[in-house]
């Protein structure tokens, strides 16, 4: 096993592996930290239909295995395992370590991707990808015709909803409050759409359904009265927002206002020569695999250049 590395890639969403992929084909010999949620959020989906190449769909925990194995076959180093500390801001070479290994480098991929905000109800895991969403681009098309509620009160709630009436026959959007934190322009909007309707002053407290097989509706309490009502739903799409996985980088990397690792535009690099940030880690907008892939292979070929100017 390697103590340095010309790359070293920390997570393995599509992003991670995508970068893997490409770092290994150019001979540059990666080591991948999978991180604490190998394969990123996909794994927690059921059957993914748009990403390319797979017409009759895959499902999400299958696809992050073939990026996997793909990797893997081009001589990737994988490591099944947290990296618990990244130096980076004293420049290359890097060290980055987990619990079993230190390891140093001369270009380091960040690909930690985001993990959606949740509400952390009991069986909330086994409920999701069946009935459950934190993903309308994602999931919206399974539920055409279908009655689905989304839950929050911000612009990412009022967009979800929005976007969700192309596939819904109703949507319920669910806040605590008795109006939107959204902007004015996106609450006027998503209120004036005749698909939905609010559910002002109420929460979820409890899933209904059968855990790892479908979600039938949640129970819901009115947050002024305190009254419990069970609600039938065919979905339910969680938009209380993302948080990316910065924390290994704090006080080294600059964020955007939302959190995000900020790069160059139009490229992955950051503001430290030679490390790279890709996939939802650095993308609050696109949040896709297939974006988040695409970024990975910026990122590698970004490295291998960055390698080659530097006379490695």
């Amino acid at each position: 096993m390697a103590d340095s590395a010309e790359v070293v890639i920390i997570g393995s969403g599509p992003a991670g592996w995508t970068a893997a992929i490409y770092a290994a084909r150019a001979n540059l010999n990666p080591v991948l930290f999978e991180g604490p949620q190998p394969g990123g959020q996909l794994t927690i989906t059921t059957e993914v239909e748009n990403f390319p190449g797979f017409p009759e769909g895959i499902m999400g925990p299958e696809l992050m295995q073939r990026f996997r194995t793909q990797a893997a076959r081009f001589g990737t180093e994988i490591h099944s395992e947290s990296v618990v500390e990244a130096r980076l801001a004293g420049g290359a070479p890097f060290v980055v370590r987990s619990a079993e290994r230190t390891i140093t480098a001369r270009t380091v991929i960040i690909s930690t991707g985001a993990t959606a905000r949740l509400l952390h109800l009991p069986r909330e895991g086994e409920f999701m990808g069946y009935g459950l969403s934190a993903c309308a681009t994602c999931d919206g098309f399974f539920f055409r015709n279908k009655r689905v509620m989304v839950v929050g009160g911000g612009d990412s709630a009022a967009e979800e909803a929005n976007f969700l009436t192309r596939y819904a026959a109703e949507v319920t959007l669910v806040h605590r409050r008795d109006s939107l934190r959204a902007s004015k322009i996106m609450s006027d909007r998503v209120l004036a759409n005749p698909k939905v309707k609010a559910r002002w002053n109420s929460e979820i407290v409890e899933y209904l359904g059968v855990p790892g097989k479908k979600l039938s509706g949640a129970k819901m309490r009115d947050t002024v009265t305190g009254s419990i009502e069970d609600v039938a739903m065919d979905g339910i799409f969680l938009a209380i927002g993302h948080v990316p996985n910065t924390a290994l980088f704090t006080g080294q990397l600059p964020v955007d206002g939302k959190g995000y690792l900020t790069t160059v535009a139009g490229k992955t690099a950051t503001n430290i020569p030679g490390v790279f940030a890709c996939g939802d880690v650095q993308d609050a907008y696109y949040r896709q695999a297939i974006s988040a892939a695409g970024s990975g292979c910026m990122a590698a070929i970004e490295a291998e250049r960055f390698l080659e100017a530097m006379g490695h």
